[in-house]
């Protein structure tokens, strides 16, 4: 199993409108694409000095359905992110491997 992980700090006078966003617009879309089993949505609990993080959890089968999902769907849908919110939030992504 893969997890993709996206981890976005949003400003503070945007955190309500990204925490709508996402979970009636971007994580729908995200499982939309069928490459994703199942998906989680958290709020980091540790301080931060500027805004809040989130992190966005999609878990996947393989790392194929990760690189598909890359080439063919992320772009547009970062796009949209940035559209949606400019300047108020700065993301970064991690790929990670299940240890059995």
């Amino acid at each position: 199993m893969i997890l993709y992980s996206v981890t976005v700090n949003i400003d503070l006078e945007k955190e309500k409108e990204f925490v709508e966003w996402m979970k009636q617009i971007h994580i729908p879309e995200v499982m939309a694409t069928g490459l994703f089993t199942e998906s989680k949505f958290f709020k980091l609990l540790h301080e931060v000095e500027e805004g809040v993080n989130y992190s966005a959890q999609y878990y996947a089968e393989s790392l194929e359905e990760i690189q598909e999902y890359q080439a063919s769907h992320a772009p547009e849908l970062q796009q949209k992110l940035k559209l949606q919110f400019g300047n108020h939030y700065v993301a970064f992504r991690s790929l990670l491997q299940l240890v059995e």
